[in-house]
């Protein structure tokens, strides 16, 4: 089940997943929003999750839709819910977290991220005992060369149908969503990648033999004019095939959907769109229900494995020189009979190296993650000891005991100092909590990363911290409403600057640091040098609200700087705006009044004092009126009224925050539009602008808000007489915007509302306003 929860999440199946920018169009072309894209996914999963189920998916996001560049995401970020499964796999240099698939929510949680395609391989995660992942179905790719039709790669499909049932196989047919297709068939017994790989390879060799004009099973570009490519190296074990039902990053969203082989004889055979798919699987079902059915001794959820990874430890290590071991897999069994518990262990070893440590050793995963700590873990609270991160071990090291050869790596006598069990409390990337059950050492220990390899051991006392609320820990924003703050007073309502920048929740409880964006993505790492700012606090815990910004050299704020710097851009001066506080030592504020949250946040001013990175700016005088003569003059974004009462409604956008953009105006000529798609059908989707300059007119961008129906309608009545079939921009259009292009003489001029200036010369955020007929395009 579906459905709304409070603020801008869905509950879906019992999950709760924030959304952000619903309405933010992905597919221009079509006027296809994230929302609908969520809907398909929603919609969709019934019958595309069997095929996603067990196999590791690797996503292809546009944030800012189709026109864009895309990106391809293998490694689960940090912001991924802890609800969703995963499998760790082994590459050469590093482990890779992928997702797996196991609900609808997993699928809305993708099409949030603006995950548009999800890629999977032809083997699904094994069991732990099962050794390397197998094939249970071929994949073959035929891609048309130039001059190619979709009706040719059906004929070359229906060649390789006859093949495969010859040997016993059934084939599956799916448009690709692309220009191509890809054809399915199920292994009735899996066999390894390779097996499958030199299957696919003799069919499509076979076939290019036979049909040397029209078909090639050579990747060259230059054989393919023609020809359909019958690309048989997707069934790779490294190597991935957009799944069936997946969206396609493509002009229009298209989908990988199932077909028939009576519609492969059709002369007429295109690409469906998803509303289409959607409606041929409410009336027929999945035509691919047969494809991955589990098969013998397959369970309906997928066995996930952690990898243990002992490649550092043993390349360190020569095995024929030193006694250490190298990995035994009895070993966790041996351990549960000497401490009758299933716990995990720890150890730590007495070590006389070329100095003296202490080496502490905690089971996770099937290793001992382990820490050298030169003065062994402090039994006083009020110590911290040194803790170098050094390389996993194998299981059995936990009984190791004795000499290590001289010139060996850690050379020297080791002996147990003490082991017992453990409990975890806390394990993330850069902080550990457990509780240690051993003969010597018992207690409550954290592990705080401060360095790339540099942590610090700390005795936890027992006495209770405050607990931080359920909603802070994952806290996401209050939202201000657009409207108009001219006519507010000064005594119900305070009045902030508005900046252009990023929007950023700080949160400081109990030593972890950590930045997140309004839709919940830890952005700590983008903004490195911000981690002073725990330092500045010191013991304090707090949930803080601000914007981080970029300064030009008037100390202005620029969004352009922003997000065109990188983590290593000195010459960018970021700041960090605070202008809320939620949560302060184990308080909650958010059912305090803005006014009281205001006068705490102002109590920490002097910490921030000599911070080269935070500011906490002065209130604008009010009213409103005021407040916005004085914020055009600071050449602020805009201004945010609050009302003084307010409470923090976490999440929500609310008209006791209200915000007023300082906008500015422009008057442009007509060179264009782009017809409209979905409601707007029938009309213009984006007029094409442009500003008159000696040379011609020089194109600034489109505008596609601002207009009601009528004028929409009007507008399209108005333009019709004046089209023309060349382009009337001195400029070379980008190739999406000019390949749907109409052209009009351009002789309306128009006025916009907009923000600023992209970097290019475009228009930021534009919005209509109207016809200006006082004016002529000379007049400009």
């Amino acid at each position: 089940m579906v459905g709304m929860g409070g603020g801008e999440s869905l509950d879906v199946d019992g999950r709760r997943i924030a959304i952000t920018n619903l309405a933010k169009v992905l597919y221009p072309a079509t006027g296809t929003r994230k929302f609908e894209v969520i809907d398909y996914y929603t919609r969709i999963a019934d019958v595309m999750l069997p095929h996603l189920a067990g196999r590791p998916i690797t996503r292809k996001r546009w944030p800012n839709g189709v026109e864009s560049a895309p990106f391809f995401e293998k490694d689960l970020p940090s912001s991924a819910p802890e609800w969703l499964a995963r499998y760790a796999e082994q590459h050469s240099q590093r482990v890779i977290t992928y997702p797996l698939a196991t609900s609808r929510a997993d699928l809305v949680w993708f099409a949030q991220m603006a995950a548009l395609e999800l890629h999977t391989p032809q083997w699904r995660v094994p069991n732990p005992d099962d050794g390397p992942p197998k094939a249970d179905r071929l994949v073959l790719d035929l891609d048309p060369g130039p001059n190619v039709s979709l009706s040719q790669c059906a004929e070359v499909a229906l060649m390789i149908r006859d093949m495969l049932s010859g040997a016993g196989l059934t084939a599956f047919p799916v448009t690709s969503g692309g220009k191509g297709m890809h054809l399915y068939a199920r292994f009735e017994r899996p066999v390894s990648p390779d097996s499958a790989r030199t299957v696919a390879r003799q069919i499509a060799t076979s076939l290019a033999a036979t049909h040397p004009d029209s078909i090639t099973a050579t990747m060259t570009k230059a054989v393919r004019e023609g020809k359909v490519f019958i690309d048989w190296s997707q069934n790779s074990g490294s190597k991935t095939t957009l799944a069936p039902y997946s969206l396609r990053g493509r002009e229009q969203p298209w989908v990988a959907a199932p077909r028939t082989w009576s519609e492969l004889t059709e002369p007429n055979l295109r690409q469906l769109l998803f509303h289409e798919v959607l409606e041929r699987v409410d009336a027929d079902g999945d035509p691919l229900a047969d494809l991955d059915l589990p098969h013998p001794g397959e369970t309906a959820e997928p066995s996930i494995n952690p990898v243990v990874s002992l490649g550092e430890y043993r390349r360190k290590r020569d095995a024929a020189t030193t006694r250490e071991p190298f990995g035994d897999e009895a070993h966790r069994e041996r351990t549960e009979a000497q401490t009758g518990s299933s716990a995990p262990i720890f150890v730590i070893q007495e070590h006389h190296a070329r100095r003296l440590h202490y080496d502490f050793r905690l089971e996770r995963d099937g290793v001992l993650v382990s820490w050298a700590v030169p003065k062994n873990l402090p039994d006083d609270p009020t110590q911290n000891r040194l803790a170098v991160h050094t390389e996993d071990h194998p299981m059995d090291y936990a009984d190791f005991e004795g000499d290590i050869p001289a010139g060996e790596y850690g050379g020297g006598h080791v002996e147990i100092w003490d082991r017992g069990t453990y409990e975890t409390e806390k394990w993330r990337d850069n902080e550990v909590i457990v509780r240690l059950h051993g003969d010597r050492i018992q207690g409550r220990y954290a592990l705080i990363k401060t360095g790339d390899k540099n942590w610090l051991a700390h005795l936890m006392t027992d006495e209770p911290r405050p607990i931080l609320p359920d909603s802070l820990r994952d806290p996401r924003p209050m939202l201000a409403t657009d409207e108009s703050i001219e006519n507010l007073d000064g005594r119900d309502w305070a009045f902030e600057g508005k900046w252009d920048g990023y929007r950023i929740l700080v949160r400081y409880i109990d030593g972890d640091f950590r930045l997140t964006s309004r839709s919940g993505i830890d952005m700590t790492a983008d903004f490195p040098g911000f981690r002073s700012i725990a330092d500045d606090l010191g013991l304090i815990d707090v949930v803080l609200d601000g914007e981080v910004v970029a300064l030009d050299a008037a100390g202005h704020t620029n969004f352009a700087l922003l997000a065109a710097r990188n983590t290593t851009d000195e010459d960018i001066r970021l700041k960090l705006y605070l202008f809320d506080i939620l949560y302060l030592n184990g308080t909650s504020l958010l059912r305090r009044p803005w006014s009281q949250r205001r006068e705490l946040l102002e109590e920490l001013a002097p910490a921030f004092r000599h911070s080269p990175h935070v500011e906490i700016p002065p209130l604008l005088d009010g009213p409103g009126r005021v407040a916005l003569e004085h914020s055009r003059e600071l050449g602020y974004e805009g201004v945010v009224a609050k009302r003084r009462s307010s409470t923090y409604q976490q999440g929500r956008r609310t008209t006791t925050w209200l915000k007023h953009k300082n906008w500015s105006d422009i008057e442009v000529v007509i060179g264009g539009y782009r017809p409209g798609r979905g409601n707007r059908a029938d009309t213009i989707g984006s007029l094409l602008l442009g500003l008159p300059e000696e040379t011609g007119l020089r194109y600034v961008g489109r505008v596609g808000t601002g207009f009601t129906d009528a004028q929409l309608r009007s507008l399209s009545a108005e333009l019709e007489p004046l089209r023309i079939k060349t382009c009337p921009f001195v400029d070379k259009l980008d190739r999406p915007v000019a390949s749907s292009a109409v052209w009009v003489l351009p002789k309306i001029v128009g006025e916009v509302r907009f923000m600023d200036w992209t970097s290019t010369g475009h228009l930021r955020h534009p919005s209509w306003r109207g016809i200006r007929r006082d004016k002529l395009p000379g007049d400009l």
